[in-house]
């Protein structure tokens, strides 16, 4: 069930939305002052927080701000009041909707649907971007760095890890000439039994299983006398 905490000093209401919205797969716990609210929220693990903005103690908008300090959790606040100031302040502030208390269970329960949506897809858009950022594309060349897997035209490479590791050095300087030395230390503190003249043994392996011919390279371009470097522009 998706947890839901709710800080609103009317009791009754508070048993009301949970009696409501426990058949729909909500669990509620309910806190009736600011202070207390907090407490339950750096307790437990919650999906959304429905909030009141007349609490005694400390108001909705100073529990709000709270909230915001450490979290990014939905949050939809209630106002007894319906003024449009309190709805600009609490949205302006970090509230991700707002309803007046003349609510009806229906539309408390859409609003909460969506809130908690809307965080969703955007904890997934961010997982998503992430995800994309650890992976290098280079026409028919894929590096996904997070699984350390290599793909050329959609076929997996089988790669030594010292392979893949002098492959991802190269190709995260892509247009930048890597000497030796600096490729030992991007693949240093693996024990790997390497050594200056060794990189070029390995990089030649490399290339077989690239089809990069090292004469008209497509990715791996020897640079006399200073080292090696990825010379395919990333899309």
């Amino acid at each position: 069930m998706m947890r839901i905490l709710m800080i609103d000093d009317d009791r009754k209401l508070c048993r009301l939305v949970a009696d409501y919205l426990e058949p729909m797969g909500y669990a509620l716990d309910a806190a009736h002052n600011g202070p207390d609210g907090l407490r339950l929220f750096q307790k437990g693990e919650y999906q959304a927080v429905i909030l009141d903005v007349m609490l005694p103690q400390m108001d909705g908008f100073a529990v709000l701000k709270e909230l915001r300090r450490e979290s990014d959790i939905p949050v939809l606040m209630l106002t007894a009041r319906g003024e449009e100031t309190d709805r600009i302040v609490g949205l302006e502030m970090g509230a991700d909707d707002y309803l007046p208390k003349t609510f009806s269970s229906r539309e408390l329960l859409a609003r909460l649907r969506a809130v908690t949506r809307r965080c969703q897809l955007t904890e997934s858009r961010s997982s998503a971007e992430a995800a994309a950022e650890q992976t290098l594309r280079f026409a028919e060349l894929e590096i996904e760095q997070a699984s350390r897997t290599v793909r050329l035209h959609g076929e997996l490479l089988t790669l030594t890890p010292l392979e893949y590791d002098l492959l991802a050095a190269l190709a995260n300087a892509a247009g930048r000439v890597l000497s030796r030395d600096r490729l030992l230390e991007a693949v240093s503190g693996r024990n790997y039994d390497v050594f200056d003249r060794s990189i070029d043994v390995h990089i030649s392996s490399l290339r077989r299983k690239l089809g990069d011919n090292p004469r008209e390279p497509r990715f791996i371009q020897t640079v006399r006398t200073a080292g090696y470097m990825f010379i395919a522009p990333p899309l």
